[in-house]
């Protein structure tokens, strides 16, 4: 089943001899369940990309489809709903609120919302991440993987659509790096939650059940990982 769907994407920064063209005519889609990693060099789009497919940056051409919705038909007041509810974002540095708890920084999407978080769910994202003991701690109080696992909680409390992650082993050691991906992957298998990363890393990207490699702007190569499983949990 398709999920996302990417058409004729373009992101062009200036004009005339200036023009970048930071995206330039990416085409793909993306079943529910599948863990796709994108790669490429810095400068490549990739972040580019993620920030358009997550609703923060608004392409100059192009559509984005997440479940069937065109999600630049909206206006902004809806687009920050969107954003809210059907988008987890997982960057490299965190974005935790520093006067708020561990338990604060993942609720926080719920609240903003106003709705009341499931006690319930908590309980199981917060066994899942392996931070229950954590919970009343503040970022500050946190080490760096124990951040990152907040952070990863606050985009999985919604159950969003789509989980979109920036480099989010970029700013660990190699072996928070591995705890992340297990979790990431977990979460991917258990939940069945889409998940896009974006990263430089070969071995992270290793990791996933298909690489899409960037280049200029444009994708150079798409192809299923032969060492992972698919979507559909059948060996590619």
């Amino acid at each position: 089943m398709e999920l996302l769907k990417v058409e004729d994407l373009c992101k062009v920064y200036g004009k005339g001899e200036n023009e970048v063209r930071a995206v330039d005519g990416i085409s793909f889609s993306v079943p529910k369940g599948q863990m796709v990693a994108v790669i490429g060099a810095s400068g490549s789009g990739k972040s580019t990309l993620l920030h358009m497919i997550g609703a923060v940056d608004r392409p100059t051409s192009g559509r984005i489809l997440l479940d069937g919705q065109d999600i630049f038909r909206q206006n902004n007041c809806e687009l920050a709903i969107f954003r809210r509810r059907q988008v987890g974002l997982i960057y490299q540095f965190y974005n935790l609120i520093p006067v708020l708890t561990a338990e604060e920084n993942i609720t926080l999407p719920l609240l903003m919302d106003g709705r009341k978080p499931d006690r319930e769910h908590l309980e199981k994202i917060l066994d899942m991440l392996g931070i229950k003991e954590r919970r009343d701690h503040l970022p500050s109080q946190l080490s760096g993987g124990q951040q990152q696992r907040v952070s990863i909680g606050r985009a999985l409390f919604t159950s969003p659509q789509v989980i979109l992650a920036d480099e989010p082993t970029g700013n660990l050691d190699s072996k928070n790096s591995a705890e992340i991906m297990e979790l990431l992957r977990t979460s991917n298998r258990e939940l069945n939650q889409t998940i896009l990363i974006i990263t430089h890393d070969e071995n992270i990207a290793q990791q996933c059940d298909r690489i899409i490699v960037l280049h200029d702007g444009r994708i150079i190569s798409d192809e299923a990982n032969p060492s992972t499983k698919g979507a559909d949990g059948n060996e590619i």
